[in-house]
């Protein structure tokens, strides 16, 4: 098909952004990411979401001691949480990690409400905060 030479010429040769930034043509009409990509397609984004909760799930495995003992639905809402605010914004919700290791749930999803991240996206923080209230 190719070679692997014809891959690492191009990385090399593209560099690899993590965050957007102007294309040297277009400037920001046309942002840059990656290896030179200026768009990516959702069949080529669906491995890059199920790797990066991979990943998250896997940190917080590490970095939660009670991760584990949590039920599947909560697990569920702390990935999601930290799939947008990343883990270590997730971290700073110490009051309601505390609530979700002690299994007082009803109390994680008040103090869930009762952020920034809460005004900030409300309807899902809402449908997250409702999840965790209803679990057992």
């Amino acid at each position: 098909m190719y070679k692997e030479s014809t891959i690492d010429r191009i990385k090399r040769h593209e560099d690899f952004r993590e965050k957007p930034y102007p294309d040297p043509i277009h400037g920001w009409d046309v942002p840059t990411f990656g290896y030179g990509f200026t768009y990516i397609t959702k069949q080529e984004s669906e491995p890059i979401l199920r790797n990066r909760i991979q990943t998250i799930t896997s940190e917080l495995k590490h970095r939660l001691s009670f991760f584990r003992q949590l039920p599947e639905d909560i697990q569920s809402v702390l990935i999601e949480m930290a799939y947008q605010l990343g883990v270590p914004g997730l971290l700073k919700f110490r009051k309601t990690l505390k609530f979700f290791a002690l299994g007082q749930y009803s109390k994680a999803s008040d103090e869930m409400l009762n952020s920034k991240w809460a005004e900030q996206t409300p309807k899902r923080a809402r449908e997250l905060a409702e999840i965790v209230r209803r679990a057992r």
